[in-house]
């Protein structure tokens, strides 16, 4: 046969043209690999920079309580009208947040919660939150998340929408601001 076509055996073969046997397999130990270095320890973060942010976070806020505090929203020309509110005449969930923030950094608990009881269960969530960071910075753990589920966010969707509406109402006067 000649040409392109041949089909070309390259096999080894012994002199008498016999094909050549596989060698036997054989196990050879692998070469030795270094053993992976230890992990690194993790970088030690003092207890000052870990309360750093919480500190800040904590002192902003006290700042605008002391500010709202300090600046009676019940008096016209400080703060600006919700725009809900002056263009359709119906009190949204932030209406009275303002009023409510102000009594409470004077501690009249009765008062924040007439002007709106929406924002005192929050002031009261931030704190709970605000302590659990604090206390985990101190302590080098992580910082506490807040990352509902889909269906809680709809309960507080729709918590803030019977708000609104209930306040809005005249048997639910005694919500509104």
């Amino acid at each position: 046969m000649t040409g392109e076509n041949q089909l070309v055996d390259a096999s080894p073969r012994t002199p008498d043209g016999a094909p050549v046997p596989p060698a036997p397999v054989t196990s050879v130990p692998a070469p030795a690999t270094p053993a992976p270095a230890p992990a690194a320890a993790p970088e030690q973060v003092s207890r000052a920079r870990r309360l750093a942010l919480p500190a800040f976070t904590l002192a902003s806020v006290a700042g605008a309580f002391a500010y709202v505090g300090t600046v009676d929203p019940n008096e016209p020309g400080h703060y600006p009208v919700c725009p809900l509110f002056r263009l359709t005449g119906v009190l949204c969930p932030g209406c009275g947040g303002l009023r409510s923030a102000h009594a409470f950094a004077h501690g009249d608990l009765v008062t924040a919660l007439g002007a709106n009881a929406m924002a005192v269960v929050g002031y009261f969530g931030f704190a709970v939150f605000m302590a659990l960071w604090l206390v985990r910075a101190y302590r080098g753990a992580p910082a506490p998340r807040f990352a509902p589920q889909p269906r809680y966010w709809w309960v507080i969707g729709a918590a803030a929408l019977v708000f609104s509406v209930i306040r809005n109402l005249p048997f639910g006067s005694a919500l509104a601001p």
